[in-house]
């Protein structure tokens, strides 16, 4: 188990690009191999998770070819995939097992999908049930809760789900399945998730209908490949974000930073706080919204974060809680309960480590208070296995007093594999 320690700075300046979406990643991927022809993308992320992503369509046939600056997809088209010799290892990804289990719903073979330790713990029930209603087979652990997930193929029917969650990996399991179902599939959800997969599919050419808080695909409707270039990730650029605004004498640049408004969250309540965040350059690349961010340090004070705001930031708040704690006055964040079921409990993990750098944190089923101190003290912390959480303590390192020691980054690979190199980069003193 590796721990790294990250000192205090003087400063974070400079100028830097973040590596690819994950998401869009993803998503690239997966439609690249159910469409017809060539999908090329750059700027993908090569993190563990989307790795994880390009072995399982490998394992199903597809061709894909990565020379480090293109990765290029040999789509086979809706029903090119074959039946993999072998389980399907999903790695720490959520985004994979649970899109896969839309996706391979409807094929005509049977599949295995896991992941590591910490991915046979995350809820799949979610994806199950509205999957089953489409008339998909699929058992596991716990009564198809848990992974591993054993899926056989078969024939779907068109459903009217009303999901009792805004996620964005529900919502993209369903559509992936709606693909290969008989009519029209329509999703809503209680707030509008990260809508990366109907941008997406519209670009592929499927046929699609957004309405409010939700949308309709059409099934057995061809995809065409397409030229995609990945921006960079909000939720990593965010951790930079955060490091500027609560490091004094700092202005940091970061370049091609997709910035949909679905994911947007994290921006909106940082300047609630007072941060100072600029968008330059806002423009359109592959369907998505991009920028550059322009973050100078700011004297940030506590805020109410609840509501529809919280799903357009669900994996940017281990960072947001490091704002917090160095915040004047109290944050508290409600609504948020989907943060004890990411890849660790991250309400749990937070408060924990947080108290431990000094900073009064209560919890609450939903969410947590947080009341800012002037200095957080040094010492050693625990990432818990899950990236956001070891990026987001690094940062509070650098403000800290002493420096902090991070247990456990090998997790940071999943996501974010150059995280240190750039923090180096960037972090002055």
């Amino acid at each position: 188990m590796t721990s790294i320690t990250i000192n205090p700075a003087a400063s974070i300046t400079g100028e830097i690009s973040v590596p690819g979406d994950k998401s869009i990643s993803h998503r690239s991927i997966m439609l690249g191999a159910i469409a017809n022809g060539t999908t090329t993308v750059r700027g993908f992320l090569r993190g563990g998770d989307n790795m994880a992503t390009m072995s399982a369509f490998r394992g199903m046939g597809i061709q894909i070819a990565d020379d480090g600056e293109v990765v290029t997809i040999k789509g086979r088209g809706l029903h090119g995939l074959t039946e993999p010799l072998d389980f399907i290892d999903c790695g720490n990804s959520g985004t994979t097992i649970r899109l896969l289990t839309g996706l391979l719903a409807g094929q005509s073979f049977f599949s295995i999908v896991t992941g590591d330790q910490y991915l046979r713990k995350r809820p799949m029930k979610r994806v199950v049930e509205p999957l089953s209603r489409m008339g998909a087979l699929i058992q596991g652990r716990q009564s198809a809760s848990l992974a591993p997930l054993a899926i056989s193929g078969r024939p779907l029917n068109a459903i009217g789900y009303d999901s009792p969650i805004s996620s964005a990996q529900v919502k993209s399991a369903i559509m992936l399945a709606a693909l290969y179902a008989d009519g029209e599939t329509s999703v809503r959800e209680p707030s509008l998730s990260r809508d990366h997969s109907e941008r997406m599919f519209r670009l592929f050419g499927a046929s699609l209908k957004t309405f409010n808080n939700g949308v309709t695909v059409r099934g057995g409707v061809e995809l065409n490949g397409q030229e995609i270039t990945v921006p960079g990730d909000i939720s990593s650029a965010t951790f930079f974000i955060v490091a500027a605004l609560i490091t004094p004498g700092s202005e940091l640049l970061i370049r091609n930073v997709g910035v949909n408004p679905t994911r947007s969250g994290a921006i909106e309540i940082l300047r609630a706080m007072g941060g100072s965040i600029e968008m330059l350059e806002e423009r359109e690349i592959s369907g998505e919204p991009v920028a550059d961010i322009l973050v100078r340090s700011s004297r940030l004070t506590g805020t109410a974060i609840s509501g529809n705001v919280v799903p357009r930031a669900i994996d940017e708040f281990p960072a947001i809680c490091v704002a917090a704690a160095c915040a004047e006055g109290t944050t508290t964040i409600n609504d948020a309960r989907e943060l004890r079921v990411k890849e660790t409990d991250r309400i749990a993990a937070m408060a924990k480590n947080l108290r431990l750098l000094g900073v009064p944190v209560e919890e609450s089923d939903d969410g947590m208070t947080i009341t800012g101190v002037d200095v957080l003290a040094g010492g050693s912390v625990e990432s818990f296995g899950d990236h956001r959480i070891a990026m987001s303590l690094s940062v509070a390192a650098l403000v800290s007093k002493g420096g902090i020691t991070v247990s456990d980054t090998e997790c940071v690979a999943t996501s974010f594999p150059t995280f240190f190199q750039l923090l180096e980069q960037v972090a002055r003193g």
